[in-house]
């Protein structure tokens, strides 16, 4: 089975050197490490978590007598 390919140019010598160590040191080819570090690093990203929901009680005991803006403040929801 034929599994597609990337092709990653302008690199720096640099980041090739750190490349061939770490895979050296994991006992690895550099396309296996490669591969390795793009797996782990190719996981799906957790979604945001919904803003949290602020509750209002409106205390309307007794003959206190209310409107809708002493409840909702300005905002008149």
């Amino acid at each position: 089975m034929k599994m597609p390919a990337i092709h990653i140019r302008n690199v720096s010598e640099s980041t090739l050197a750190a490349l061939r160590e770490r895979a050296e040191h994991h006992g690895r080819s550099m396309q296996q490490e490669v591969l390795e570090i793009l797996n782990s690093a190719a996981v799906p990203l957790p979604r945001a978590a919904p803003s949290p929901i602020r509750l209002v009680t409106a205390h309307t005991t007794g003959t206190t007598t209310w409107r809708r803006e002493d409840v909702y403040d300005d905002e008149g929801r």
